[in-house]
């Protein structure tokens, strides 16, 4: 039969139709909270609605979508809700370009997004779907921000800050990638600016650890990327007294190396630089600072930088040595890590001997490595050496006994004491945009940041759209005058609101709660049922996620734990990355030319083909190069699975015990791998063993076994069921076809009869001096004696030993008999 004979046996089209229509009807995927079966979250991250669904969505969903299908065979209660993360600003800019409202843009893009996900055959669960820019859900993102702000975990600061000119508002460091705006890619600068935070610091120590607990469900680069953005360190802070009568901490991993050091190094744009300079240099440091500025944090931290910076015209004692130190202003060092200041040691960090250089301040070795003397060859020694040049440090050799050497002198003299620091900073959280979650605090000259009071919840962003939203530098929501002023709960008086909008990434912190409960009006979500149905059991998504949005998600989920509200402190017991696809080995662009449209795709080859070649690919972690994927070809298999439920003859309910043996072992055989390999994530070899067994019966009907034998209609009943995780269009008219009422997605997973899996018989290899002489078939349990017993009797054995001595004969039990002979 042609490929073009094949595609006309199967109306896809039509086909697609038909069953979006009875699935409606039976809603066979909605999760019934009060079921006595076990539950299963399956969670896949919900998508920004900025548009048609694409080949990424594809695939994620094809992936997520095998999950959830299967925990509904194996007999489990299955939450597997999806909504759309609809705050943001793609669709505030799109507003501005078309002078209309964001959610025309946003509630367009969903119908259409919704439409997309049932052609695609998603088993998503949509009578608990919402949208975070819905009142109904961001009521409850103000209420926990106000909740966090109890907590003391929402404060207000000044300071400098990460700001996108071309998005015109603030970013979290986490949302630079590389010095550049992750959404837009503009450049990123610093700005100083009142901002609203999260203290996530306060949970740093248990969001490293826990990481332990999650280490054998997550993918290492996950629990690598998050344990590297934490950034855990332990050593001491320092106390320098200035000649200005302050004093400075310092925090340092190496406070072994002090006798080194030769001069400080404060951040050019912190606070602490203009506290410092001297009234004729703050002209100077004003003009630098300026400057710096224009760089980013990526810049400034780049070692082939030149160094630049200013003398504060102040020096500090070393308190180790008594030595004055220069104090001097530079943009290598940041303002908001530690306290904004370092004590420089040249000969042991190479920008500190750069800068060293550039400036002529003096270098001192205190670690002596066997390299030539950095203040001679200009290279920093960074290994583990001798200590010289280092006081009641000298001789030692051992860095751990160094630096608690080094901590005990600091602590004896009252100048420092051990420490432990992180990377991590606090979550900048306040947005200068309008499509967001107003932030539900009101400014009173007297009563100063009052929040607002649950009962006005929520907080309702005034009507804005058009030219109205166009970024300013400072929120859009500041001109809505009649918004903004308001009174004071507290006193009465004339007050003001907070005109910035919650970052996104609240929002999405913690959806997955609400999707337990998600009509609730009376609270957030219902603990019980959070504590009933989560953790999510597996959570899927792009590991571009690793960082920003599993972390905030973590951190909410343990400031929910100590409000009470839930019993686990972990959202996700298990996680799986999906890879990307992509085209000709790079990524898909419409400025490449290679972009693929998912939507052409599915009108060519149809829905279930698409997500077949997706599963398919490879394992879900690997890249998928579209361009090297054959959905003709898995067109091709579906049609000829489709043809085998078309030959079964057998009624249903046959007695399979009658049926073909051989045929009945290979089934039961797949059927049993299949359970182990989509618990193992091994999605792409379960479709293969599903082609295997469907060329498997396409031989046993064509070799004699006949359509009408049982063990035909228990192989392609085995077929529907595990292709219904995988192309369910095909799957659901294969089971009807073989005279079953829909639906196969809630058929049940295939018993297996163990009988089935054990071997009647292995094949035994005789080598008679290293050559094969003979094959046997024996039982898999035969034991050495009897397995040896047979080879020496074989007939083609014994013409190979004649007249020769058997010296030695070494068994292997089932499979093999090497026999030595002189």
């Amino acid at each position: 039969m042609s490929d073009q004979d094949e595609r006309t046996t199967y109306d896809v089209e039509s086909v697609q139709q038909k069953w979006q229509q009875v699935w409606e009807k039976l809603d066979h995927f909605r999760a019934d909270d009060d079921s006595p079966r076990d539950k299963r979250y399956a969670l896949t991250m919900f998508p920004y609605p900025s548009g048609d669904l694409h080949m990424g969505h594809a695939e994620v969903f094809a992936l997520h979508d095998v999950i959830a299908r299967y925990w509904w065979q194996r007999g489990y209660e299955v939450l597997n809700p999806m909504g759309f993360d609809s705050f943001g600003l793609p669709a505030e800019n799109a507003a501005i370009k078309n002078d209309e409202h964001p959610a025309v843009y946003t509630y367009g893009n969903i119908e259409t997004s919704i439409a997309s996900c049932r052609n695609y055959a998603t088993s998503f669960d949509w009578s608990r779907s919402f949208n975070t820019s819905d009142p109904s859900y961001y009521k409850w993102t103000q209420w926990l921000f106000l909740k966090f702000m109890e907590r003391g975990l929402a404060y207000r600061k000044n300071s400098p800050v990460n700001w996108c000119p071309a998005d015109q508002t603030v970013l979290a460091n986490e949302q630079v990638v590389d010095g550049h705006c992750e959404r837009c890619g503009a450049e990123v600068t610093k700005r100083e600016l009142t901002q609203w935070y999260f203290r996530i610091t306060e949970y740093a120590d248990e969001l490293l650890a826990d990481l332990d607990t999650l280490a054998p469900t997550w993918p290492d680069r996950v629990i690598t990327a998050q344990r590297n953005w934490i950034g855990k360190s332990e050593g001491a802070h320092v106390d320098f007294d200035m000649s200005n009568g302050q004093r400075v901490t310092v925090y340092t991993t190496r406070p072994d190396t002090l006798w080194g050091a030769t001069f400080m190094v404060v951040a050019a744009d912190s606070k602490l630089a203009t506290e410092l300079v001297t009234p004729d240099r703050s002209a100077e440091l004003a003009a630098y600072v300026a400057e710096v500025r224009k760089a980013s944090d990526i810049d400034r931290l780049a070692t082939d930088r030149p160094k630049t910076g200013v003398d504060l015209g102040v020096t500090a004692t070393n308190p180790v040595t008594g030595e004055q130190l220069p104090v001097w202003a530079s943009d290598y060092v940041l303002a908001d890590y530690g306290t904004g200041a370092i004590m420089a040691v040249p000969a042991h960090d190479q920008r500190d001997l750069d800068f060293a250089r550039e400036m002529r301040l003096p270098v001192r070795m205190v670690v002596d490595t066997g390299a030539e003397d950095p203040a001679v060859s200009f290279v920093a020694t960074t290994g583990h050496g001798t200590y010289v040049n280092s006081g009641p440090l000298d001789g030692l050799t051992d860095k751990a006994t160094g630096v608690h050497r080094a901590i005990e002198v600091l602590e004896a003299a009252q100048h420092g004491k051990g420490a432990v620091n992180f990377r991590l900073r606090d979550w900048l959280l306040s947005r200068q945009r309008y499509w967001g979650a107003p932030i539900p605090v009101i400014h009173c000259p007297v009563d100063g940041e009052v929040p607002v009071p649950e009962d006005q919840l929520p907080v309702l962003l005034p009507e804005l759209k058009g030219a109205d939203l166009k970024p300013k530098g400072t929120s859009p929501l500041g001109a809505a005058r009649e918004w903004v002023e308001t009174t004071c709960p507290t006193c009465g008086g004339p007050a003001e609101r907070d005109t910035d909008t919650m970052d996104t990434f609240v929002d999405s912190s913690w959806y997955m709660f609400r999707y337990c409960s998600p009509h609730d009006d009376t609270q957030a979500f219902d603990s019980a049922k959070v504590n009933e149905w989560m953790p999510c059991d597996i959570y899927i998504g792009g590991v571009e996620h690793a960082v920003l949005h599993l972390l905030y998600a973590r951190f909410f989920t343990k400031v929910l734990a100590d409000m009470g509200l839930v019993d686990f402190r972990e959202p996700f017991a298990a996680q799986l990355n999906q890879g990307f696809v992509i085209n000709h080995g790079k990524k898909m662009s419409k400025s490449l030319g290679n972009g693929v449209r998912l939507g052409d795709q599915l009108a060519e080859f149809g829905v279930d083909a698409i997500r077949l070649t997706l599963v398919f690919a490879g394992p879900p972690e690997d890249d998928i190069d579209w361009a090297n994927m054959s959905p003709d070809g898995s067109l091709r298999f579906l049609q000829r699975a489709w043809r085998l439920s078309g030959d079964v003859t057998s009624e249903p309910g046959a007695d399979v015990t009658t049926g073909d043996l051989a045929l009945r072992r290979v089934t039961a055989r797949t059927v049993h791998d299949a359970t182990e390999l989509v618990e193992g994530y091994r999605f792409n070899v379960l479709v293969a063993r599903v082609m295997e067994l469907v060329n498997a019966t396409r031989k046993a009907i064509d070799s004699g076994c006949g359509p009408a034998d049982p063990a035909v209609r228990e192989a392609v009943e085995a077929v529907a069921i595990l292709l219904s995780l995988v192309a369910p269009y095909t799957a659901e008219e294969m089971w009807e076809r073989l005279g079953h009422e829909p639906s196969v997605a809630r058929a049940g997973w295939p018993a297996v009869d163990e009988a089935l899996l054990v071997e009647e018989s292995v094949t035994a290899v005789v080598q008679v001096q290293g050559k094969v002489r003979a094959r046997l078939e024996v039982a898999p349990d035969i034991s050495e004696v009897d397995l040896e017993a047979a080879a020496l009797a074989d007939e083609a054995v014994v013409r190979a030993l004649e007249g020769k001595t058997v010296r030695k004969v070494i068994v292997r039990a089932p499979k093999l008999v090497n026999i030595v002979a002189g």
